[in-house]
């Protein structure tokens, strides 16, 4: 069978798939899972397992563009990834160990795809931290992550030092970024208009979008995200009554108008104070 990528990230999955249920055995803590499990903390589970699981190796590297990477930038990681699993092949072949020069450069690829999104997009303060304590430095919580920085090293601080440095890129403003919006039929259902849109900034959109997302229980990381929420307005909107289906429908409502009202309430305040 073909592998996915190259074998290197093909073994990544298969060996993350193989011990997510174990997050304290040895293989769940292997290099190449552990830079699966960073890439999950950036991207989502969905958009890293399954582009392998339907053998789509272009929806994988469309997923991980996402956040403004270039084609080079992934075609980099494949390329250092299995550089890192031919040089451990020889590794565990020989008496003597050499320091694997990929085990740095791979992680320095990641740290950049991590910044992408954190400088562009939302990025929670726990995931922050969760992928940080992934990274190969002094201070991981996990005790073989310390050890095999040591192991593959010259330097144990480099990564540390290469994170802070990447730390240090302030994240960019998002007064004057482009909406994206949804269907605006979707936000009809919602009681949300175009009035109310527009006096939203990007920010409170992307916030109300999420909230849509979860109230439709759909994940909005999901692949086929946009054709789940077309099939999901379409059900709703056969339904006889929204009032009396009994499906929590009502509450979603009674939340965006909160949501709603409470934008209106802070723009009008704005307008008078400046």
């Amino acid at each position: 069978m073909k592998p996915f990528v190259n074998t290197a990230f093909s073994k990544a999955i298969e060996d993350y798939l193989a011990s997510k249920d174990k997050p304290n055995s040895l293989l769940y803590n292997t290099f190449l899972v552990v830079v699966v499990r960073m890439l999950i903390n950036i991207y989502g589970e969905a958009d890293i397992i399954n582009p392998y699981k339907t053998s789509n190796e272009e929806a994988l590297d469309t997923n991980l563009k996402r956040f403004g990477a270039k084609d080079e930038e992934i075609i980099n990681l494949k390329r250092l990834m299995d550089g890192y699993y031919q040089i451990e092949k020889k590794n565990d072949a020989s008496i003597k160990r050499e320091i694997n020069p990929y085990f740095v450069e791979v992680q320095k690829c990641i740290i950049d795809l991590f910044n992408l999104k954190r400088i562009n997009f939302e990025y929670s303060d726990e995931d922050i931290k969760e992928f940080f304590d992934l990274l190969y430095t002094p201070g991981t919580s996990d005790y073989l992550r310390i050890s095999e920085n040591f192991r593959n090293t010259e330097d144990p601080y480099e990564i540390a030092e290469y994170y802070k440095m990447a730390m240090q890129i302030k994240k960019k403003e998002k007064e004057h970024e482009e909406k994206d919006l949804l269907g605006f039929d979707v936000y009809k259902l919602f009681n949300v208009s175009i009035a109310d849109l527009s006096k939203m900034e990007s920010g409170d959109v992307d916030k109300l979008n999420k909230e849509i997302y979860e109230s439709l229980d759909i994940k909005e990381n999901a692949i086929n995200k946009d054709y789940l929420l077309e099939e999901k307005i379409k059900e709703i909107k056969r339904e006889k009554s929204l009032i009396t289906t009994g499906n929590g429908y009502v509450d979603i409502l009674l939340v965006m108008g909160i949501i709603v009202t409470t934008i209106m309430v802070i723009s009008i305040f704005g307008i008078i104070v400046f």
